[in-house]
Parts: C-alpha cells; structure tokens; sequence
C-alpha cells in the first residue's frame, strides 16, 4: 500500500486528477484509493489460484467419486495426462488474465464492473475444468466433441459458477476499508472461493460424464 501511495504521489498527472476528485468528494478518497488499488490487483490471483488448486487438487478425487458411484461402467481412455492438464490450465488462465486486462476499462461503468469479471471467471472456469473433468475418462477426440456440443451449457454452468465466485470479493471490498480485518478477510475469501469452485467442479463433473456415457 506504502508503495502504490508512492507512485500515485509521483504521478504528477495522477496527483492532480487526484485532488480535482478530493475537491468533490472529500480528502478522504486519497486514503481509500491505495486499499482499494491494491484489492483490485490481489482479488484476480486469489480467484485464479483458487481455481487452478481446486482443478488439480480437487477435481481427480470428485471425478473419481461420481464415476465410481454414478457411471461404474465407464471406460477410462485417458486422453489427456497431467502435463496436459497443467498446459491447457495455464494457457486458458493467461487468456483470461488478458482479457481482465482489457476489460479494466468497462469496470469504470457502474454495471459492468459487476458483470465483466464473473463472466471472464465462468469462462476459465468451462474451458479449466471441463478439460480436468474429461481427461481421466474421455479420449481427445470424445473431449473435443463433447466440449463443442455442449459447449453452451458448459458454458453457463461456468458463469453461475462465476457469479458466485465473484460474491467474496465483496469481503475484498470490506477489507480496503477495515483494513485490521484483512489478514482474516482475505483466509474467508480464499476459502469461499475453493468451496464455490469445488462446487463448479461437482457439477461439471456431473454434467460432463453424463454427456461422455451417453456418447
């Protein structure tokens, strides 16, 4: 925070669209701002991480369960390993950190800011976890089929998912203005968003095998 106060102060440009808003707003919007900086930067790795721990972690172990209690039968083709699995994550990840990047603009829009970054976060959490979900059981080929026919369904499921996700950084929000609180704030965050995101993960799960045993 000292150093994002720093460089704000530095800014000769910045300081002084800085004091034409504390002309307006009070000279409290100086102290907030570098909190609030800080939580718009910290809240994208806190989700991203989440979803990538609960996409290697979590997921073989809930895909393991479901297959074997709903789909015994299911033939394990394997068609993607670990290494895959850590490539096709990270490479849809910095698509996703890309795209939060250009869209930083629309989050100055009252409404967007609260529709953009779920969106984004539902669709790192189809393309991370369908790919996790079918790996064990699927071939290539049947992943590939499965993820472009139902690819809308998938979809959504990842936005819901999105949209819950996005629900703790409302913790974030709290803690850039109680900062005492935020050592606490951010462990209930990081936890909300393993559980959000361990749900995702039973619902494609769910999803994903149905459509694989049917094909």
């Amino acid at each position: 925070m000292a150093g994002v106060r720093s460089t704000l102060d530095n800014w000769l440009l910045v300081d002084a669209a800085l004091k034409w808003v504390e002309n307006l707003v009070g000279s409290s919007f100086r102290a907030v701002l570098a909190p609030l900086i800080v939580v718009a930067l910290a809240a994208p790795v806190v989700v991203v991480v989440s979803v990538l721990l609960v996409a290697w972690l979590m997921t073989p172990a809930i895909v393991g369960l479901v297959a074997t209690r709903r789909f015994p039968t299911l033939e394990r083709k394997r068609g993607a390993g670990l290494l895959s699995s850590i490539g096709w994550s990270l490479a849809c990840t910095l698509l996703a950190l890309l795209a939060l990047v250009i869209s930083v603009p629309l989050w100055f829009i009252p409404p967007l800011v609260l529709v953009v970054p779920p969106l984004i976060w539902g669709w790192l959490n189809y393309r991370v976890l369908s790919f996790d979900v079918l790996a064990e059981h699927a071939s290539a080929d049947e992943r590939r089929q499965i993820m472009q026919q139902q690819r809308m369904p998938l979809l959504g499921i990842g936005v819901v998912s999105g949209f819950l996700g996005a629900a703790p950084s409302l913790l974030w929000a709290a803690s850039a203005l109680t900062l005492v609180f935020a050592p606490l704030l951010v462990v209930v965050s990081v936890w909300l968003n393993t559980l959000v995101f361990g749900f995702s993960a039973l619902w494609f799960t769910h999803f994903a095998l149905a459509a694989l045993a049917r094909l």
